[in-house]
């Protein structure tokens, strides 16, 4: 089918909660591949992002790559999604935000507990940590939230669907209170 809408996505920093709820579709990823292609994705494990209808971004922004990857989303899909509690508002990894940068490492690396062999990561693959976690709002234009930690797999559904047939998504209270 040459009118397939193509969705990429990717994850900054989270915990991957997000695509697993994705995966969690569970058979509607067979419906959704009838109407879709899948560019970057845990389903196709390519790279980099190519032109794209719909980007669907989990986790926060807490590194110079996390920059670069969510800037290339940007400007390679026409919708921009964030996807969870982390791209929403930095979730849990915006922890350390009350934490100066060197005090977390320190922690992390030479003064914890159980820490052996104690140095500081300096190696120039790793990428450059930013001072503070940020939602990717902070970074990019976001076109539309999804809710939740993670949303399930029933908001992805209603979600992708209602974009597919061309209405605003909205999400209704049974699918997103958290009560």
């Amino acid at each position: 089918m040459a009118n397939k809408i193509k969705v990429a996505t990717t994850s900054l920093a989270g915990c991957f909660g997000c695509h697993m709820s994705f995966l969690d579709l569970d058979e509607r990823l067979i419906a959704l591949a009838e109407v879709a292609e899948f560019d970057r994705s845990p389903i196709t494990d390519i790279e980099h992002c190519g032109p794209c209808d719909i980007g669907l971004i989990e986790g926060g922004v807490c590194n110079s790559e996390n920059v670069h990857v969510l800037r290339e989303f940007r400007k390679n899909c026409k919708i921009l999604v964030a996807v969870g509690a982390c791209a929403i508002n930095g979730g849990l990894p915006a922890m350390r935000n009350h934490i100066s940068l060197e005090d977390c490492l320190l922690e992390a690396y030479r003064d914890g507990i159980g820490v052996e062999n104690a140095q500081i990561p300096n190696d120039p693959e790793l990428p450059l940590l930013l001072d503070k976690v940020h939602p990717i709002h902070e970074v990019v234009k976001v076109d539309y939230y999804l809710p939740g930690c993670p949303p399930s797999a029933d908001v992805f559904w209603a979600f992708l669907t209602a974009l597919l047939e061309g209405r605003e998504p909205s999400y209704p209270y049974e699918l997103v209170h958290y009560d």
